[in-house]
């Protein structure tokens, strides 16, 4: 993934933070570095490995930088 992480970061709002995950959520319409569209939230994991539960149907696009992964969720 070629993009400024801590850019995109501080564009987002924080949401939720355990051991394993963080999310913030896109509320000024950040475009996906993987898709260009815009998305609805990023789950950046903290350990390796993690899971994730999913209550819901979403498309994904995950990158990985510095080893950590980055999972933009868009709603279909």
């Amino acid at each position: 993934m070629d993009i400024d992480t801590e850019e995109l970061l501080a564009s987002l709002t924080p949401r939720q933070e355990n051991p394993a995950l963080k999310s913030y959520q896109n509320t000024v319409s950040v475009a996906c570095p993987a898709c260009e569209e815009p998305f609805d939230d990023l789950v950046v994991c903290k350990q390796n490995p993690t899971s994730l539960n999913l209550s819901k149907q979403l498309d994904l696009c995950v990158g990985v930088e510095d080893g950590q992964a980055f999972i933009f969720t868009h709603k279909p």
